[in-house]
């Protein structure tokens, strides 16, 4: 229904234009940019600082971390790879001992 009405229409298109000069003047302004790019280099050191926090605070409480769990992941494939090797030998001589 708000989609049919002219009026609601003009305010979306209005709104939308506004909306792209302003993130345009922004974009455009160095000042700005530079923020934003020191507030995300920021959050990302921060984040940084944060997770080592964590991985200490985990090995203080002889927790694993992410990482030690995928490292452990990592091995219980290859040792599940290793058994299905032996496994499928184990078979291979089963049947040669059998012809």
């Amino acid at each position: 229904m708000l989609k049919d009405n002219p009026v609601m229409k003009k305010l979306v298109e209005t709104g939308e234009e506004r909306i792209g000069k302003i993130a345009q003047a922004l974009l455009s302004n160095e000042k700005f940019v530079g923020m934003v790019q020191s507030l995300v280099s920021r959050s990302l050191a921060a984040k940084g600082t944060l997770d080592t926090a964590l991985r200490t605070a985990l090995s203080a409480m002889n927790l694993p971390s992410t990482a030690d769990l995928e490292l452990l992941r990592a091995k219980v494939d290859d040792l599940e790879k290793l058994l299905a090797s032996v496994e499928g030998k184990i078979d291979t001589l089963v049947d040669s001992k059998k012809k």
